[in-house]
């Protein structure tokens, strides 16, 4: 492999993570293997578009499967994806902090584990796409899915963490 040949993969590499669901993917699995069933509940995508994601995830030896049955499960091929997800993930938050979201707490905040209220998955607030704001308490979400189904009734979920 010669010097210009490395470019060209790592250009194609970028290229299948330049989706903001795919990156989304990668989070979710970053930690766990997660079922395809498990993984369009948590992103509340349509089975076709998040077979068109996985494909693409697969293709570039992001992600490796494993079947178990009819049921096929997803999980990081290298751990140095997420390494590097994580560090892009720091400097943007690190660039747009008066913007975002992630602006009001503390980078002590990132370092302990929460659960998403709604499907229970234990995600740290760093790694976490998605935070919902309530008074003085903060949610954190594995995926756009949760986050939309709290978001549609917060009092349902907000039981089971608040009191």
């Amino acid at each position: 492999m010669n010097y210009y040949e490395v470019f060209n993969l790592h250009a194609k590499l970028l290229k299948a993570l330049s989706n903001p669901k795919r990156l989304e993917i990668i989070q979710l699995i970053r930690n766990q293997e997660l079922s395809v069933t498990q993984i369009q509940e948590m992103l509340h995508l349509p089975q076709s578009n998040l077979s068109q994601h996985l494909h693409v995830l697969r293709e570039a030896e992001v992600v490796r499967t494993r079947r178990e049955g009819k049921q096929i499960y997803y999980s990081i091929s290298h751990k140095n994806f997420i390494k590097a997800s994580d560090l892009f993930r720091e400097v943007l938050i690190e660039r747009n902090k008066e913007v975002s979201d992630l602006s009001v707490i503390k980078m002590a905040d990132f370092l302990p584990l929460t659960t998403d209220p709604v499907c229970g998955m234990r995600i740290s607030p760093k790694t976490s796409p998605f935070v919902y704001k309530d008074k003085k308490i903060h949610f954190f979400f594995c995926g756009s899915g949760c986050f939309e189904k709290f978001k549609k009734s917060p009092d349902r979920f907000m039981g089971r963490l608040v009191g």
